[in-house]
């Protein structure tokens, strides 16, 4: 079978043992490195998609994956009921949502001698929640249904709970901010019935949010009254800005539209900025592995300037000296890839069953169940990332090739020959 003669004897060198142990061992090391780097590469990112889709799960299950609610404009009124559900109408009409339900949110605190706590109390209906939020399946403690109107009871936080000492049947009281007529503050004291208690495992939610009938929120007064509009839930929570735009366009006037991704920017920039720095930081090891590889090739082409010159000598042009050390470069570092692609998803494939016989084996753990909400190590394979990272380490490795083949293709025969 017919080989390019560059291709026939860059393979060969690879296949062949070298006399220098020194030139082997930093063959086998540059391997190694971009294996390595590729796996970690891989791994690392996987773990961080797990952890960015279980915080959005977190996030989403009691918020909703958009708010529809008044514009903030000076001097405009309210919406009145018909608009409100006008705009409802027109929500349950567009293409991509589940779910719509009301809801009326305000700020209070949370009062049981001697401890006050800071909470949001939020109405909402308890037939529609459901639709919209994953509420039901949070609470551990009673029952949704338990919020019927003027029932004046609550559903409260676990760490809520906690922090005031309270259980299904406990009285809790509500610090409520209003506004008198004469637009003087004047604090209103509630009380209310703990109803149950529900948790998600996460803090903003667990200790800040307090469940209430809307209707027992709106009882409060137009003065007690904060963020009040309508909850929206997609089927597809991360198509929410192209529903969210088009949802835009059909309602009425006198209304926005806010969904998860402009709620919780700051979340998901961070993780978009730690994932950035982690896959920079990640990818000096391949760096390091490709600065093996030039390391190795120059030490070859020291090693064959007779070879080379040989070549030269039977009419081999400079350029296919050069394919000569490309191919072997390339093919080392290649290979490399490959293996650490491998070597990578079979990893993050299996985290969840290998973080435990580690644990197990021993005796740590990662998550502390004590400190942590998050106590497993989830896993998320992307084929961009793997696509990204595969050609980013076949790119340094061959861009690591160039220069000890440039330097091979610039041998001169007579100099290599004249001592042997």
């Amino acid at each position: 079978m017919f080989h390019p003669l560059s291709l026939f004897v860059g393979l060969r060198y690879v296949r062949a043992r070298s006399t220098k142990f020194f030139v082997s061992f930093i063959t086998w090391t540059s391997l190694a490195g971009v294996c390595v780097g590729v796996a970690a590469l891989i791994v690392i990112l996987s773990v961080m998609n797990g952890f960015e889709g279980d915080l959005r799960q977190r996030l989403l299950s009691l918020d909703a994956d958009a708010r529809v609610v008044p514009t903030e404009s000076r001097g405009a009124a309210a919406p009145d009921p018909e608009q409100w559900q006008r705009a409802a109408r027109a929500i349950r009409g567009s293409p991509g949502v589940a779910g719509v339900a009301p809801y009326a949110q305000i700020q209070a605190l949370a009062v049981r001698t001697p401890v006050m706590l800071p909470v949001q109390l939020r109405g909402i209906d308890p037939k529609a929640e459901p639709s919209v939020t994953r509420l039901a399946g949070a609470i551990k403690e009673g029952r949704l249904s338990d919020l019927a109107p003027g029932s004046e009871r609550v559903i409260v936080g676990e760490v809520i709970a906690e922090e005031l000492g309270l259980a299904p049947g406990d009285s809790l009281t509500l610090l409520i901010p209003t506004v008198s007529a004469g637009g003087v503050p004047t604090p209103k004291l509630r009380q209310f019935k703990v109803a149950g208690i529900f948790g998600v495992g996460l803090s903003d939610s667990d200790a800040a949010l307090v469940f209430a009938n809307i209707a027992d929120v709106r009882a409060l007064g137009p003065s007690a009254r904060g963020d009040e509009g309508l909850r929206v839930r997609y089927r597809n929570a991360l198509d929410a800005p192209a529903i969210s735009a088009g949802l835009r366009t059909r309602l009425p006037r006198g209304f926005q539209v806010i969904d998860w991704t402009q709620d919780n920017a700051d979340y998901f920039h961070a993780i978009r900025i730690e994932k950035t720095m982690m896959s920079l930081i990640l990818l000096l090891i391949v760096a390091v592995a490709a600065f093996n590889i030039v390391a190795m090739l120059v030490m070859v082409v020291t090693d064959k300037r007779t070879d080379i010159a040989i070549l030269r000598t039977f009419g081999a042009s400079p350029r296919r000296v050069m394919g000569v050390f490309l191919t072997q470069g390339l093919v080392i570092g290649w290979l490399g890839v490959a293996l650490g692609v491998g070597l990578g998803l079979a990893l993050a494939y299996n985290v969840r069953t290998i973080v435990p016989f580690l644990q197990n084996t021993f005796g740590f753990q990662i998550f502390s169940s004590s400190v942590y909400y998050i106590t497993t190590v989830p896993s998320v394979v992307k084929l961009s990332n793997v696509v990204t990272i595969s050609v980013a380490a076949l790119l340094l490795t061959a861009a690591a090739t160039v220069y000890p083949a440039v330097r091979a293709a610039r041998t001169s025969p007579a100099e290599a020959l004249r001592y042997e």
